[in-house]
């Protein structure tokens, strides 16, 4: 990474990026027109920053170009990080943003005549088998891990497995698919995250830009409370 090219910075499509926007706007950046067009395909956006330029690809992505330095920054759910376990990346500050949690769930009538701390090996699908295989390994249990990549909660019904590893939110949708939640994994949030190798040769700019989001941050927590109160 050189010192004189453009600072980019990796950011999630989707839920998250809608409240990243405040953030960003705390944080004085200002993307170009197309970065908000909801039907534009373009995936590099300059901002108001000189030198400065967004790029929006997949969450599970965004991890992935920072440690290999397609980016010098970046957000990402710990969900992601916990899932690859980059040693090249740094994870400075927490945004407090994209709440949720991950847990196993399994069909509702399942749960009385059953006791996770019985499990001895459990088939599960998951969109992360290295945090899954982890969670059960610490307790002495064997995971059979199904790799999909989305409609996890469909999974025990076309008897592909029991039981799903899954990021919850309300719980709506496991609900809506005859699922309960059982145990709880981890809370997850979204995390700014930094090249480690960015940050050795680009200190200054690096380091302002964590300084910007930890303002953006507490502007944002602040704005928060008063809203609450006023409501």
């Amino acid at each position: 990474m050189s010192s004189s090219e453009a600072l980019v910075m990796a950011l999630p499509k989707g839920r998250i990026l809608s409240e990243l926007r405040p953030l960003m706007t705390h944080a004085g950046i200002e993307p170009e027109a197309a970065f908000d067009d909801p039907a534009s395909r373009q995936l590099k956006f300059a901002t108001n920053i000189p030198g400065f330029d967004l790029i929006c690809v997949r969450s599970f992505d965004v991890a992935t170009i920072v440690a290999f330095g397609g980016a010098h920054l970046g957000v990402a759910g710990n969900d992601v990080l916990m899932e690859f376990d980059y040693s090249e990346i740094y994870a400075p500050l927490d945004l407090a943003i994209g709440k949720c949690r991950m847990a196993v769930a399994e069909p509702v009538e399942m749960v009385s005549g059953d006791d996770p701390r019985r499990w001895s090996h459990v088939r599960v699908a998951t969109k992360y088998p290295e945090i899954t295989r982890k969670h059960f390994a610490a307790r002495g249990v064997q995971a059979e891990c199904i790799k999909l990549n989305g409609a996890m909660e469909l999974a025990p019904s076309l008897g592909l497995c029991e039981r799903i590893v899954d990021l919850v939110s309300t719980g709506a949708t496991l609900k809506a698919n005859g699922l309960v939640e059982v145990e709880q994994i981890a809370d997850v949030t979204s995390r700014l995250i930094v090249n480690r190798a960015a940050l050795k040769t680009r200190p200054d700019e690096i380091g302002a830009w964590i300084e910007r989001f930890q303002d953006a941050v507490r502007a944002e927590q602040a704005a928060k409370s008063l809203r609450k109160k006023a409501s």
